[in-house]
This record gives C-alpha cells, sequence and structure tokens, in this order.
C-alpha cells in the first residue's frame, strides 16, 4: 500500500531518517512512536506528500485514500457543522449534482430520443456509485460521528468558525472519520477529546477496516486501538507486533541488554586504556601500545540508555488538612439561560484522589473553578475544611507564568527557603537540565510551560491540589514522573482528566457530571469502566428507543430526591460541625506538643528542674487530652461514614 525504500531526511546536519525502508499494509493499526524530535510528525508529513525526502522515494499506491489529521489544523470553509463535515466528500456532492441534472434532462427528453437510453443508463450508474459510497446512509452517518465526538445536535447549524480551537479539531477529525480512508495519518487525536468522545473513538477505531499510523502520548488509547508498534530510534525505523505495553517490555529488556553491553564495554576500554598507560614509555611494547591505541580509536561506544521515565523525585510533604477538606452542598451555577450545576451535593474527604469525568459542556471546568475561588456559585455552600490549603492548575496556567523570569526564578519564588541545588533537581525531574534551567519563560512551548506550572504547584506545599487537564501537551516521560509525584502526594487532588491511562493507579473515587448533575463512584478508573459497561446495557437495551427519548423523570421524583437530601443534611450537620471542631482542637493541642517539645530539645532547658518537671506534666497532659480527642473524632467519623452510606444512592 505504502513503500519506503532508502529514505533519509536531516534537519540541521543531524539525521532524522537514513536509508529507511518500510512497508505499510491494508489494514494495519498502527502505533507510531519515538522520543520528542525523533521525527514522529515529519514522517506523517512525508506520507502526506507535505514534506519532501532528501534521498529515496515513497511509492504510494494509486488511488490511495488517505486522511490526515495533524496537530495544527486549518482550512475550515466556515459552512455550518453538518454541511461542513459533509462536504469532506467531494464525490458525493458531484453525484448529486449530475444526479439532479440527468433527472431533469429525462423529464424534458422523449423516450423515443437516442438520448434517452444513454440518461437512463448513466442515472444506473450514478445509483449504484451513491451505493457504494454508502450514499443513503451519509447523513445517519454524519450524525453519529458528531454526535460520537462530544456535539449537540443544537449545534449541527452552527457556522464551524464559531467553535473554539479544540471543537474545531474534532470538526477536522469528524471530516476524516466519515471520508472512507485506506488509511489514516492521525497525530494525538485525543487531545481536547473528553472521556465520553474518546470512548466512543476507540470504539470506532477497533471496527474500522482501513489502516492507521497513530502518534499519541495516551498510552491507554494505544494499547485499545493498535496491535503494531512503529518505533523511531536511532535515525532507523523498525516493527514491533503487539500492543504498546508488549513493546514497552521489549524496549525495557532492549535497554536493559544495552546497558549490560555498555558496561562490558566500559571494562574493556579500561583494561585497554591501562596497558597503554602502564607501557607508553616502553620502546619494547611500542607496537603493542600502538595496536591497542588503534583499536581504541576504532569502538563505537555505546551511550547511557534513555531512562527519562525512571527519574522519580520526592516532593515536599504538605500539612496535614482536616478529615473534610472540601464539603459541597446545594451549589448552582448557571451562565445566563444556561443551567450548568443545580443542586450539587458532594464531600471530598482528606487524602482521595478524584477523578472528574463526564461529555464536554457539562460543568466539569465550572465545578473546579467555583472550588477553587475562580468563581462564585449562584447559591449553595462551599466549605473548606479545617487547614485546607488550595493549589489550582488550569488549563491556561501556562500561560500565567511571568514571560520575563526564567524557569529557575519562576519556581524559586515559591518559597525562599529551597535550596538551588533542591530546585535543579525538581525541574531537572520535568526534563529541564544543565543552562536549559536560565530559558526565559517567553522562549518556552506550551509543552514546556506546563511543565514548569505543574512544578511549581507540586512545590507549593499545599494540600489540596485541583488539576484541569494536567497531561495535556505532556509527552509520555513528562505524564509518568507527575503520575508519580501525585501518587506519593500525600494529600488531597481533584483531577479533571480524559487520560485513562494516568488516572489508574491514581484514582480512590469517580465523579461523573451530566447534565446539570453528578454520579459518585466510590472506586478506581477500573471500577468506574465496569460499572459503566453494566450501566450501558440497562440503559441502553436493544429494540428500545435511545434514553435520550423517554420520559423525563416527574415532579414527585425530583420532590423525593429533594426531601432525602435535606434528610441527610439534617442528619450530618451537627455531625459535621462537632467533627471540625475537634479538628481544631486536636490542630491547637499538636501545636503546643510541638512547642513543648521543641524547648526540650533546646540546650540548658533542664538546668532549671523545676521548670522542666511543670513542662513535662504539662506535655503528658496535653499527650492524654489529645488521645481522647483522637478517639472522640474516630468514633463521630464512622458514624457519620454509616450516614452517609445510607443515602450513597443520591
Amino acid at each position: 500500500m505504502i513503500d519506503l525504500i532508502n529514505l533519509s531526511i536531516q534537519y540541521g546536519g543531524t539525521f532524522l531518517f537514513e536509508n529507511v525502508n518500510l512497508k505499510i499494509n491494508p489494514g494495519e493499526h498502527i502505533a507510531l512512536v519515538g522520543a520528542n524530535g525523533s521525527g514522529k510528525s515529519t514522517l506523517l508529513r512525508l506520507l502526506t506528500g507535505n514534506e519532501k525526502p532528501e534521498t529515496g522515494e515513497i511509492v504510494i499506491k494509486k488511488n490511495l485514500r488517505i486522511g490526515y489529521l495533524p496537530q495544527e489544523f486549518s482550512g475550515l470553509k466556515g459552512l455550518p457543522l453538518k454541511e461542513e463535515v459533509r462536504a469532506s466528500l467531494p464525490n458525493i456532492s458531484d453525484l448529486e449534482i449530475e444526479e439532479k441534472e440527468i433527472i431533469g434532462l429525462l423529464e424534458s427528453t422523449d423516450h423515443s430520443d437516442q438520448k434517452y437510453p444513454e440518461l437512463i443508463d448513466r442515472l444506473g450508474e450514478i445509483h449504484h456509485l451513491q451505493e457504494a459510497l454508502d450514499f443513503y446512509r451519509i447523513n445517519s452517518n454524519i450524525e453519529e460521528i458528531l454526535i460520537g465526538l462530544g456535539f449537540q445536535e443544537e449545534e449541527f447549524l452552527k457556522n464551524s468558525f464559531a467553535f473554539s480551537g479544540g471543537w474545531r479539531m474534532r470538526i477536522l477529525l469528524a471530516k476524516i472519520l466519515l471520508s472512507q480512508n485506506d488509511i489514516l495519518l492521525l497525530d494525538e487525536p485525543t487531545n481536547h477529546l473528553d472521556f465520553d468522545s474518546l470512548s466512543w473513538l476507540i470504539n470506532f477505531l477497533t471496527e474500522y477496516k482501513g489502516a492507521y499510523l497513530i502518534v499519541s502520548h495516551d498510552t491507554y488509547f494505544l494499547n485499545s486501538v493498535t496491535n503494531k508498534t512503529l518505533e523511531i530510534y536511532n535515525d532507523k525505523l523498525s516493527y514491533y507486533n503487539g500492543t504498546y505495553e508488549q513493546y514497552i517490555d521489549f524496549r525495557e529488556e532492549r535497554e536493559e541488554q544495552l546497558e549490560n553491553t555498555r558496561l562490558q564495554q566500559q571494562k574493556e576500554i579500561k583494561h585497554i586504556e591501562k596497558f597503554i598507560e602502564r607501557f607508553r614509555y616502553k620502546a619494547t611494547k611500542a607496537k603493542q601500545v600502538q595496536s591497542r591505541i588503534k583499536m581504541l580509536e576504532k569502538i563505537s561506544r555505546i551511550e547511557n540508555a534513555d531512562n527519562a521515565e525512571t527519574v522519580r523525585i520526592r516532593f515536599p510533604d504538605p500539612p496535614h488538612s482536616g478529615i473534610l477538606p472540601l464539603t459541597v452542598e446545594g451549589l448552582s451555577k448557571s451562565f445566563g439561560d444556561n443551567v450548568v450545576l443545580d443542586n450539587l451535593d458532594l464531600q471530598i474527604e482528606r487524602g482521595e484522589k478524584v477523578a472528574l469525568l463526564g461529555r464536554n459542556g457539562t460543568g466539569k471546568t465550572t465545578f473546579v473553578k467555583l472550588i477553587s475561588g475562580r468563581l462564585e456559585p449562584d447559591k449553595g455552600k462551599l466549605i473548606r475544611g479545617h487547614n485546607a490549603l488550595v493549589s489550582y492548575y488550569a488549563q491556561e496556567a501556562a500561560e500565567e507564568l511571568n514571560p520575563d523570569e526564567n524557569i529557575l526564578e519562576a519556581v524559586s519564588n515559591i518559597d525562599p527557603d529551597y535550596k538551588e541545588s533542591f530546585l535543579r533537581t525538581v525541574l531537572g525531574s520535568f526534563l529541564f537540565h544543565g543552562d536549559d534551567i536560565l530559558k526565559k519563560i517567553r522562549v518556552l512551548s506550551g509543552g514546556e510551560k506546563s511543565r514548569v506550572a505543574l512544578a511549581r504547584m507540586l512545590l507549593s506545599k499545599a494540600n489540596f491540589l485541583i488539576l484541569d487537564e494536567p497531561t495535556n501537551h505532556l509527552d509520555i516521560s513528562s505524564k509518568a514522573i507527575l503520575q508519580n509525584a501525585l501518587i506519593k502526594f500525600p494529600g488531597t487532588a481533584v483531577i479533571v482528566s480524559h487520560d485513562i491511562d494516568f488516572l489508574l493507579p491514581l484514582i480512590t473515587k469517580v465523579v461523573e457530571f451530566r447534565k446539570r448533575s453528578v454520579k459518585i463512584y466510590p472506586g478506581g478508573i477500573d471500577y468506574f469502566l465496569e460499572k459503566k459497561k453494566d450501566e450501558d446495557i440497562k440503559i441502553i437495551p436493544k429494540n428500545t428507543e435511545p434514553i435520550a427519548k423517554q420520559p423525563k423523570p416527574g415532579k414527585d421524583n425530583k420532590r423525593i430526591e429533594a426531601e432525602l437530601r435535606q434528610e441527610r443534611y439534617n442528619k450530618t450537620k451537627n455531625l459535621k460541625n462537632l467533627i471540625s471542631r475537634i479538628e481544631k482542637e486536636i490542630a491547637v493541642l499538636e501545636k503546643n506538643i510541638q512547642i513543648l517539645e521543641d524547648k526540650f530539645a533546646s540546650p540548658g532547658f533542664y538546668d532549671d528542674q523545676a521548670g522542666a518537671r511543670s513542662a513535662s506534666a504539662e506535655y503528658e497532659k496535653y499527650k492524654a487530652e489529645l488521645e481522647i480527642k483522637f478517639a472522640s473524632w474516630t468514633q463521630l467519623t464512622e458514624e457519620l461514614e454509616k450516614i452517609e452510606a445510607e443515602f450513597s444512592g443520591l
């Protein structure tokens, strides 16, 4: 289908590919992987003809239809959404026009005219071509794809220019998926997709009959839709059968073998160097020394394997918050006539890692802006728990950095007590090395700015992190570093993300945002996926109308739910207030104990024996009180959990 023959291309004297030979066959589902800057996007541009090789050739099967989704794109026509997508099928439009012309000619041509049978034959050919192009299902196919990618039916007449950048990317993706291409070349297709749209795209590609080549940092997505991996490594292209996960296992084995070979080579080099140094000035050994010098020059030295993904760093532990760092009661928010959140109740406990999932437009970003203080609610309460220290990473956080600062300055102003050596280590874990840290913020790429903003957040000593799409613009290595830091983070985190692989080892609770409401899943992402699978079977049974056309819940149901919410509030209000008061008392006792412990450690403290005895007695008193308070706190929180469990279905 596509053959690359002795292909080479270089930039600035460095080869991305050199004498590469490759064949892409029909129906292959390929993940294209490699380090940043290795040439993944360049290869896609070469295959589309948007870039030319320096040497070699690309042989493409005649009439091969190629659909290409670049990271940066343009080219919308400014048509209504549905027509914009339909315009990706020029053959359909041409056939429609010709069909109308022939029907018009047939109506005005006498049956005895010799042209009449020719017109009838051509009309039959058109109908056969339309059938081959699935003409009679085009409209339903367009609607299915648009809805699958998250568009609403009321947006079908909206001008394509009126959509934001992320939604324009979805429009282009819809056009490509509709166009019945023989091969798809997709460069980061999951950027800007929400969870439901990502799930739909996975299902679509799983059933896709054509070939595709995908570049993506979403490893869950790659594992779900590809069965072959094409790696760019050391200016070569190599195929591996199997999923991305199987390729990673192979790569780890390869790097381990490479490291063992490198260590063996180092031993050999040291042995040769030792011989040269020992006998350099002995005339009787001159011939052997020269022989070994030449041998040393011929050795092709093996470099260290790139193991950036294994970088690990421990960020400062934040102070403890109360047991309930956030309580939301009756929260509502509207923008004009658009009701985004309606009477929302939610509790987040200390140490939880909560994923906010759901279609775009259901209120996830509005919710995190409300709980971070960036927006004010129309109704309801947002109750911050004792000592809850919030840090918020927004999608636009990278653009809020000071462009005149360098990277080191951007992180050093978080806390003056941080030493430069520690900050350099932190920045190194986010892939900023050596003089990189002296680069001005203004010259950084979007991904680099995102990494700086994330480093600042994790250095802030906050115990309640709010992250809105933190993995956008991050490569696989950077995501692994952030993921590891959040796994070790002892505080609470609320994360908006569609990146399943990133969320899997992190999440302890899922909050799914639906239209004006939420549903809570008290478990990880795997638990949520399993439950969603069951719900989908129950919600959309075969041979029934779609759920959207079923009658809405009546007023009685809403009234009953409101009464239950009020009952839960009445039963838990005093308990929560009491728990909050005890947490404050615990904090005072812990502070008093710390002050006394500092005194005990000070020089000369025990010189005043009477004072030391008094302080020791006071210390024991505080410790005993603290133990009693903790026992009360434990009993009350267990009681609260039991009551909450009674209302878990709300």
